[in-house]
């Protein structure tokens, strides 16, 4: 699926093209990579078609404002400094563009400030989806971007929103989603505010505050407000991290009645279907709404693949969850980190099962050359280190572990590098290289405290499943079964798990071995 370049737009140190596209890393979560930029004012001037254009470009609702005395806001109601009312309609249209993940957000907010130059939240709102890419390039990109915004005139909303930026620029992610959490106390339409704290909550894989961030400010908005599916959709996936699947499946269902392509909620109903075992009903509801969500523009479209993957290769369907990979998961080499993090986790998992992935380690190691520098973001790094393993490339494992091992840097990313991801670097690279008993130590306390750094429960439990291989293929046969029962009673109807105990079962007892 190529994605089509259609104009050029300022650049941030000579890093930046069309989209955000970093050149030297490629593009990130939330900076699509030669998304559509419309050319012309008028075309953004024309009405959102959202329903209708499922599978193509967008079309944005850029409610053009006229001029007059009072402060200019956005579609929530929020006061805009140094706006004027084209750039005002532009920004409108990178904040829905963001709230669904579609289009260029970017593109848009950069032809914002070119048209007002002194529009403190376009370059606010491009500063967030810089900073919160998880990539090197993109961080240094959004510290320059937060400078600009410091010399302009703020008001006291805004300048919460800089404060945050600083913090989480600084690597301190929680006391950015913290202050985030006040700040909507305060301004509870502040819908940048909240989807950034959310994916700020998310990347700390703090299941609590994704639910409850949201739960705060809901009674304060009504169906009628811009964006209120898009808050219905956060707080779905909140409830599916929180364990309440009933209400999280009801939630984003009626999120997506209201806004068919917001791909977060038909994520977060995907992630309730895994959670419960569901693969039959996961691949249906993938196949059925594929439209609104496998779009060019649309930049969730890789990971919601690799949800559908997930459910053919807990069916045992191996051979399916290759051609997906090798197709629309795969088959753009893209350098957005999300990506990668989805294709090294699928091979991860297809090596688990058994299956031969051949040289596709290879290509993915060498795409996370440019992401993977022991610093900005572990849990990244961590996906890294399997392609890594996978491709034979262990000096750069080191590079990594010894990166996060010797920092000196006090910061809650280098915490996280140090607690966190060198016990599931070391747990991982013991598991490939045969030395079992290692991996299983390592893991069965790391996957404990691996929820400080980021990641869903279906993607962690990547660490759970590697953890019960290690046991089966190092016959610790106590440790074993007990694991295999812990996932049977989670997902009792999985081959998977039910695989599990069978081996499990089947392992000679220690005693027997010694006599």
């Amino acid at each position: 699926m190529a994605r089509n370049v259609s104009s050029s737009s300022s650049t941030e140190s000579g890093l930046l093209t069309c989209g955000g596209l970093i050149k030297s890393s490629g593009a990130s979560l939330i900076i699509p990579s030669g998304s559509r930029v419309y050319p012309d004012v008028e075309t953004a001037r024309r009405p959102l078609d959202l329903h209708g254009q499922a599978n193509g470009g967008m079309r944005y609702h850029i409610p053009l404002r006229k001029e007059n005395k009072t402060m200019l806001t956005d579609a929530q109601g929020n006061e805009l400094s140094g706006a004027n009312a084209e750039a005002v309609g532009l920004f409108n249209g990178a904040v829905e563009a963001f709230n669904i993940y579609r289009g260029d957000p970017v593109g848009l907010l950069d032809r914002a400030i070119e048209s007002a130059p002194g529009f403190a939240m376009a370059h606010i709102m491009k500063a967030h989806l810089f900073g919160l890419a998880t990539e090197p390039a993109a961080t240094k990109a959004a510290k320059t971007i937060i400078s600009t915004a410091k010399s302009l005139k703020l008001s006291e909303r805004e300048a919460s929103h800089v404060a945050a930026l600083d913090l989480l620029l600084a690597g301190q992610w929680t006391s950015a989603a913290l202050k985030l959490d006040r700040h909507n106390a305060e301004y509870p339409h502040d819908i940048l505010a909240l989807q950034s704290g959310h994916l700020m909550d998310f990347y700390r894989a703090n299941a609590r505050i994704l639910r409850d961030r949201i739960a705060r400010v809901l009674p304060r908005w009504s169906a009628d407000t811009p964006g209120y599916s898009v808050l219905l959709g956060m707080h779905s996936f909140g409830l599916e991290e929180t364990g309440d699947y009933g209400r999280a499946e009801e939630v984003g269902r009626r999120a997506l009645d209201l806004q068919p392509l917001d791909c977060w909620a038909h994520h977060a109903v995907a992630h309730v279907m895994e959670m419960q075992g569901r693969a039959e009903d996961g691949i249906g509801w993938m196949i059925a709404r594929e439209p609104h969500w496998s779009g060019d523009d649309n930049f969730f479209r890789v990971h919601n693949w690799w949800h559908r993957s997930l459910c053919h290769l807990d069916l045992g369907q191996g051979d399916e969850v290759l051609a997906l990979y090798d197709g629309p998961i795969r088959q753009d080499r893209s350098m957005v980190a999300l990506d990668m993090v989805d294709a090294s986790a699928l091979l991860w998992r297809m090596h688990l099962s058994g299956h031969d992935v051949g040289d596709r380690w290879q290509e993915l190691a060498t795409a996370w050359d440019s992401h993977a520098d022991g610093r900005t973001y572990p849990f990244n790094d961590w996906h890294a280190v399997m392609a890594y393993l996978g491709a034979g490339r262990h000096a750069e494992v080191d590079r990594i572990v010894e990166g996060y091992r010797n920092s000196a840097e006090t910061s809650e990313v280098s915490v996280w590098g140090r607690q966190t991801a060198l016990p599931l670097v070391d747990g991982f690279a013991a598991f490939w290289r045969g030395n079992y008993d290692v991996a299983a130590d390592r893991l069965h306390g790391a996957r404990f405290i691996a929820n400080s750094f980021g990641g869903s429960h279906a993607q962690r439990d990547i660490i759970d499943w590697t953890l019960a291989e290690a046991t089966v293929r190092g016959g610790l046969m106590g440790m074993a079964e007990s694991l295999a029962n812990e996932r049977l009673a989670l997902k009792p109807h999985s081959p998977v798990n039910r695989s599990f105990l069978r081996r499990a079962q089947a392992i000679e007892p220690a005693s027997r071995k010694a006599a």
